[in-house]
């Protein structure tokens, strides 16, 4: 049987009472209230690139980079406790595009990764390329993290963080993202109307096209298959390999329902995007069988990587 997963007070509703309990015994031992340090959910990698356009005028975009990483990693995204081998790395890459004044066109790339449960493995869970973020950016400046208040630059992070932790609890328990998710949706419905990016009438693969995706009942299946290839297939793989493939074979086939009950690819791109060769890697070494099986599913679902998987024949 599978054990819980140990992430610390991972789903409890008991860590805002904790919490609370601290800050009173802290207030009573020092006579006064003493800040408690954010939980870190984050190891944030950043990187700026700059080639397509002139730095003469812009040099301070360097202090973009730990400003970025200092507001994902410091700032409060869940009550949940993360221990040090229980964070999320997320790889953050900035391509700026165009400037006008202090006005930066450009593209955002994020990828991130969890751990495998039982294992010093790391599995890659989300890599989309956003290309369209347009920002205000000047020397010094600073962010506020609000999230009801809208922000060229903290909304699309706060965005962001939360999609990525939808990712993450959906892949350890069933829907389990879903907080996260609507957190996502009511950015986004804020970002409609103040900013580009976010979407529209006619606009596809936007941000709020994205999370809406997420939260359509039509993609339940998708969201299961995420839990039951992550939870159930990976994180058992040491101690029970065959059941586990079994089991992601059986989340290939809830994305192929999924699929043939929607119109548009994004979600499913996504995951194909960050997963198609650890997919093939999963059944490189399984029995004869079981590989062609999971070839079959596999070129249905994701016809353009045929010959990315083409090697689970051989």
């Amino acid at each position: 049987m599978l054990k819980p997963y140990t992430r610390i007070t991972k789903g409890r509703k008991t860590m805002r009472f904790t919490v609370a309990i601290l800050a009173l015994l802290l207030i009573s031992m020092f006579g006064r209230p003493v800040a408690v340090q954010a939980n870190q959910v984050f190891d944030v990698n950043v990187s700026i690139n700059t080639s397509q356009i002139s730095t003469t005028d812009y040099d301070y975009l360097d202090d973009l980079e730990p400003l970025i990483k200092e507001y994902l990693e410091t700032n409060s995204w869940t009550e949940d406790r993360f221990g040090e081998r229980e964070r999320i790395t997320v790889n953050i890459q900035v391509i700026i595009n165009d400037v006008s004044d202090r006005n930066f066109q450009s593209t955002l790339i994020i990828s991130t990764e969890r751990p495998i449960y039982g294992t010093l493995q790391i599995t890659p869970l989300f890599l989309h390329s956003d290309n369209n973020w347009s920002f205000e950016y000047s020397r010094g400046q600073s962010l506020l993290f609000d999230t009801y208040q809208y922000h060229d630059m903290a909304s699309v992070l706060d965005f962001y963080a939360h999609v990525i932790l939808g990712f993450d609890y959906d892949s350890f328990s069933e829907f389990g993202g879903e907080d996260f998710y609507r957190e996502a949706l009511r950015i986004a419905d804020m970002g409609l109307s103040s900013g580009s990016g976010w979407g529209g009438s006619g606009v596809r693969r936007s941000r709020h096209d994205l999370v809406s995706q997420l939260l359509n009942p039509d993609y339940e299946d998708f969201r299961r298959a995420v839990y039951m290839y992550h939870r159930l297939g990976l994180d058992t793989f040491t101690t029970e390999p065959q059941a586990s493939r079994t089991r992601v074979l059986e989340a290939f086939h809830m994305i192929h329902e999924a699929q043939r009950r929607t119109s548009s690819r994004f979600l499913f791109d996504l995951l194909f995007s960050a997963k198609n060769r650890e997919f093939r890697a999963f059944f490189m070494d399984a029995p004869t069988e079981t590989r062609l099986d999971a070839y079959n599913i596999l070129i249905t679902i994701d016809e353009s990587r045929v010959s990315e998987y083409g090697r689970l024949q051989r």
